[in-house]
């Protein structure tokens, strides 16, 4: 490994996940304005996650739906235009091919 790439202020964190209401205390570097007080008593700093190996459905083997801020909503309305198209579009090949051919 290279020397001086890998910072040097790793200190205990805990790391929420609110979808589940998991945490979890580890090492890392990742700066936090929130501090949490732990089971041993001790605050540390706090990361809040909105997905961890807890609630992720691969690792859970349930199918749970996150809609974070209203994305399925946002998705589905961008893309809105392309399913009345089609259906449109599916209407309309019928009845061509119904008509008489000449």
């Amino acid at each position: 490994m290279k020397n001086g790439i890998h910072p040097d202020n790793y200190r205990l964190v805990v790391f929420k996940d609110f979808s589940c209401e998991e945490s979890f205390l580890t090492k890392s570097c990742a700066p936090s304005k929130e501090t949490i007080q732990w089971e041993d008593g001790n605050e540390y700093p706090l990361i809040k996650l909105e997905i961890s190996n807890r609630s992720h459905p691969f690792f859970t083997g349930k199918m749970k739906f996150v809609d974070t801020a209203g994305r399925i909503d946002k998705f589905n309305k961008k893309f809105a235009k392309f399913s009345k198209r089609k259906a449109t579009d599916g209407d309309a090949a019928p009845a061509e091919a119904e008509a008489p051919a000449e």
